[in-house]
């Protein structure tokens, strides 16, 4: 058919087959029961766009706006001979109004039907050409189309973005400080790796700053002026892991009442930190390799496959080697997320920082409870460096804090540091029987014991997760 001379008059003006043309993206269809206007209109899209698809059943286009999302939709007014109300053409303006938001749709119709054409323009169509169309116009109205949906998919896409954001957006940035050896070589780390796109893992402590690491390296970046997305993953539960990172559509479950782009395509061009990411069991660990891998998002009741660009940085106060002897961490996944590994040192490992780190802190709190010229005495920051410090620098700024507020005078004191209680918590071996004191050192040696791994904690313990993160926070551990 494509030889024939009349065909190539009509719908072509000229062929095609003596030159090249570039091919755009896009996914067109069209809906026509007469196959030679489908098969005609086709052949001349597909010398413009990668993805033109025809069906000559109605009934199909249900099958097809399930398994794609179209840029735009072609369809005829009415498909039975001697129809000419064009119920059957809104009705499906209808349906692919609902199914696909972001289509937009053209209706080709018979020059009698004009008034029908306008009605559907009202209720949604992006425009109408009359049979026989001619060529310039159909392609000038499809590209226009093309635009119109790209637009309002980048729209939803950034509606979407923000919703996810602006959760985001509260979490202060802080400079990590620090003149230790210790510290400086971690400098040094990031300096180097933070311009490459290499997958990290972030190791250390609890409370060592590995989401400061984290921000830093996003900082430093060719992405620095893009989105930093932190997700804590022992904080998502397993049924809706799927929906934060990947996404989903409407209807896709039960709360499913909008589409929601998730995590990854909300970090798209910039970094995604995934937390704690030691606490994800096995079969979510596959998951998230296979995304990892493929580079693609399939959001939850979608087909589709979605790329996404998000440079990976993990953190974990896990020893994820020894989780993979146990079974319990995935090998090829932790392959894939440390290509460079960046561990921190716990604060006993750098006292040195913690004078500091200290006035850092008296600065943010003296403003924040308004006690201006509130200082520490040097015989305090003796005291500060000889203490143990289990909860590392958080610990530290939830102590001066606590000084902060506690304080009467210009100068902080020992006591309003509250640790010579701790330090007796510790050694005086409870012959209180302080239920509190038990609790604490218990929930304390369980941490320790499991390299602060909280569900093997928990597990040990015979709590929750939840239920051990709220003594944890209890005990300020």
């Amino acid at each position: 058919m494509a030889d024939s001379p009349e065909l190539t008059n009509m719908y072509f003006g000229t062929r095609f087959a003596d030159k090249i043309v570039m091919k755009e993206k896009a996914k067109i269809l069209i809906v026509d029961d007469d196959n030679y206007v489908m098969l005609s209109m086709r052949i001349l899209l597909e010398q413009h766009y990668d993805d033109v698809r025809g069906i000559n059943n109605p009934m199909q286009i249900d099958t097809a706006l399930d398994e794609n999302t179209f840029d735009v939709v072609i369809l005829d007014m009415n498909f039975k001979a001697g129809e000419t109300d064009g119920k059957a053409g809104l009705g499906l303006l209808k349906k692919v109004k609902e199914k696909s938001p972001s289509s937009s749709v053209i209706f080709i119709t018979a020059y009698g039907e004009i008034n029908l054409a306008v009605e559907a323009i009202k209720q949604g169509a992006f425009d109408f050409l009359v049979k026989p169309w001619q060529n310039e116009k159909l392609l000038t109205t499809v590209s226009a189309a093309l635009q119109l949906a790209r637009s309002h998919s980048k729209i939803k896409a950034l509606t979407y973005k923000q919703v996810v954001l602006n959760e985001e957006l509260q979490k202060a940035e802080t400079e990590i400080l620090g003149n230790s050896i210790a510290i400086q070589e971690v400098l040094k780390q990031i300096e180097k790796v933070a311009v490459t796109d290499a997958n990290v893992l972030i190791t250390g402590e609890n409370g060592t700053g590995k989401e400061l690491v984290a921000r830093a390296l996003h900082q430093q970046s060719q992405r620095s002026k893009e989105t930093f997305m932190n997700v804590d993953m022992g904080a998502i539960t397993e049924t809706l892991f799927e929906s934060e990172l990947f996404g989903h559509k409407k209807g896709a479950f039960t709360d499913a009442k909008s589409d929601r782009i998730g995590k990854l395509k909300a970090a798209d061009g910039g970094s995604i930190f995934l937390d704690e990411i030691g606490n994800l069991s096995l079969p979510l660990q596959a998951k998230l390799l296979r995304v990892i891998q493929d580079q693609m998002v399939t959001p939850v009741g979608s087909n589709n496959a979605e790329p996404y660009d998000a440079r990976l940085i993990c953190a974990t106060n896990a020893n994820l080697s020894e989780m993979v002897k146990a079974g319990e961490f995935r090998q090829d996944l932790l392959f894939r997320v440390n290509t460079i590994e960046i561990k921190l040192p716990p604060l006993r490992d750098r006292l040195d920082d913690i004078p500091l780190l200290t006035e850092h802190f008296l600065n943010v709190f003296k403003v924040k409870y308004n006690k201006n010229g509130l200082y520490v005495p040097e015989h305090v920051f003796t005291k500060l460096t000889k203490y143990n410090w289990p909860g590392n620098i958080r610990e530290l700024q939830h102590c001066i804090e606590r000084a902060v507020i506690m304080s009467d005078g210009k100068q902080l004191t020992v006591g309003d540091l509250m640790l010579e209680k701790t330090n007796e918590t510790e050694t005086q071996g409870f012959d209180s029987f302080n239920l509190e004191d038990i609790e604490k050192w218990a929930i304390d040696s369980a941490i320790k014991k499991h390299q602060g791994n909280v569900s093997n904690a928990a597990s040990e313990l015979g709590l929750s997760r939840g239920a051990l993160y709220r003594r944890m926070e209890k005990y300020e551990l």
